[in-house]
């Protein structure tokens, strides 16, 4: 299966070849026919949008529901390994590790944006800004960012890790469906499903390095001065509708390919270093960093008010997740399903190839019961308080927002003006440093704000390097250690597809890439949860290896 000699030494020649190819057309079509690529986008999203949402609805839903029956089966004692085997990393390094690559960039560029836009209007309430639609935003935020997308995760890297550690089969994709076609799976079949795991590595990765530069940008500018590529963006579309043109140009995003070419070099050195030294190193200094502006939220921002808003938002999650986890919004406006849910379902799909691989890696010796648990339970309750210490202060700013009028203080809700920069002028990258501003603290405030911007850069460094170890993974057939001249040629392809889609249409054409990339891996997804089945099944009757 794997080339013995040459530049494809070490890989898989056919997986290889093509995920190459289809990247190098992907970055020729869009660099050099870019308004036909952005229509193309566009047509493509639409016609998910229109025709398969219910199916972006009703899947994850499934996996959710699945995930929970495997907890609690009869299988959950099943150790990801020998019988005896002890895991490899600390439970610290684990969930740091977990926790970088599996949420990072997108959660930083949400946590105040999504509940402020929700916040302002949402079709669960009648009326925006007021306290039912800020309780409102929270359910939606803890929905989209909670047991949804890591029971997506759970599914792959626990089908990869059983599969590889328990079977002794190859860390990758296609071993999945072992159980299924047996010794096919190293032949067309088994090509395809790893080329289809890559495709969706690549493109939803680039999803969110797109998100997280476009806000290193801001942070940047906002921290020294310059005018940032969301603020020309928004001075193009004004112009524009001032002078009544019907179509604005987007300016070129320059200060966006330049960052995405320097961050993506670290992230190419901390891949070549391995996952034991410069990915880990970073993951945890991911992990601090979080926990360091936390402090800062618990300190400064409204402390009883978050608290007390984490507990009730909570509990109206859970009191809401079935209804939630199965609405379609068959009977209102599609457009805000499509350009929020399908979008998160997509995008977590596509990023399970990527994230579900990389926990397998770090997964190795824990139970089933315990991987679940961990993967499931841990990160979710740390992304419902950092949603809540986020987008909680903001909202409270928006909700408590006093004005004199009259010679009396009154109360002015909306009018703080984050919901203006957020969901008016729809610059949802300074929503962050908005409410850094809005909470008046000085000094620590800027610091607050520049730790925040090295965060989402080490986010995108972390996310980048795991990715590109992955894909290599994968290309290897398994390998721990891919060669390295490719490590550092995919580590580039990354940094390459997500410029050009920025360049092509920006935010919606991220969203495209997301929900089309998705697509066909979860099909995939379907037969993996088979085969795992099925797996298990021999196993509590003939506890042997496959």
């Amino acid at each position: 299966m794997k080339a013995k000699s040459g530049f494809l030494k070490g890989l898989n020649p056919t997986v290889a070849i093509v995920s190459k190819a289809v990247v190098i057309l992907f970055v020729l079509y869009g660099t050099l026919m870019t308004e036909s690529a952005s229509s193309v986008f566009s047509s493509v999203k639409n016609f998910i949008i229109d025709t398969l949402k219910w199916y972006y609805i009703g899947i994850v839903a499934f996996f959710l529901f699945f995930v929970i029956w495997l907890l609690f089966s009869r299988y959950g004692n099943i150790r990801l390994g020998k019988d005896d085997e002890q895991p490899e990393f600390s439970r610290f390094s684990w969930f740091a590790m977990l926790f970088s690559a599996g949420m990072g960039i997108g959660l930083v560029f949400w946590s105040i944006a999504e509940p402020i836009y929700h916040f302002y209007s949402n079709p669960f309430v009648a009326e925006g800004m007021t306290a039912q639609a800020a309780q409102a935003a929270m359910r939606i935020s803890f929905f989209h960012w909670g047991l949804h997308p890591w029971a997506i995760y759970v599914i792959v890297g626990l089908t990869l890790a059983y599969f590889a550690y328990r079977k002794d089969l190859p860390l990758t994709v296609r071993s999945a469906l072992y159980p299924i076609i047996g010794d096919k799976i190293y032949g067309p079949i088994g090509h395809a499903v790893d080329i289809l795991a890559i495709f969706g590595t690549v493109f939803g990765v680039a999803t969110s390095l797109g998100l997280g530069v476009q806000q290193i940008d801001t942070g940047l500018a906002h921290l020294f001065g310059y005018q940032s590529h969301a603020a020309n963006v928004i001075a193009a579309k004004a112009m524009c509708t001032t002078q009544g043109l019907t179509e604005c140009r987007t300016p070129f995003p320059t200060n966006l390919i330049l960052l995405i070419a320097v961050i993506t070099t670290i992230a190419i050195v901390s891949v070549v270093s391995g996952v034991g030294k410069g990915i880990r190193i970073l993951s945890e200094l991911n992990l601090w960093l979080s926990l360091l502006i936390l402090g800062f939220f618990l300190a400064f921002g409204p402390t009883d008010y978050l608290l007390n808003l984490f507990l009730q938002s909570t509990g109206d999650y859970v009191a809401q997740i079935i209804p939630l986890s199965l609405w379609t919004d068959a009977n209102q406006d599609r457009n805000w399903q499509a350009n929020w849910t399908v979008f998160y379902w997509g995008w977590w799909i596509a990023w399970a190839p990527f994230v579900g691989m990389f926990i397998a890696r770090i997964s190795r010796g824990r139970t089933i019961r315990e991987f679940i648990l961990g993967v499931l339970l841990v990160p979710t309750l740390l992304t419902f308080f950092w949603l809540t210490l986020f987008g909680g202060t903001a909202l409270y700013l928006e909700l408590f927002h006093e004005i004199e009028k009259a010679g009396e203080t009154v109360l002015a809700v909306g009018q703080a003006g984050i919901v203006e920069t957020v969901a008016i002028q729809h610059d949802v990258t300074m929503a962050l440093y908005k409410t850094f501003e809005i909470m008046d603290v000085g000094m620590i405030g800027t610091v607050a704000a520049a730790l925040t911007t090295l965060l989402i850069a080490t986010y995108f460094i972390t996310s980048s390097d795991s990715a590109t170890l992955v894909v290599n993974t994968i290309m290897s057939v398994g390998d721990k250690n891919p060669p390295i001249a490719h490590r550092i040629m995919w580590g580039a392809s990354e940094g390459i597809v997500a410029g050009v889609l920025l360049i092509a249409g920006g935010l919606k054409a991220l969203q495209t890439a997301s929900i089309t990339a998705a697509l066909p891996f979860s099909i995939v997804m379907l037969f993996m949860i088979y085969g795992l089945v099925k797996a298990l099944r021999q196993e509590n009757l003939n506890p042997i290896h496959l």
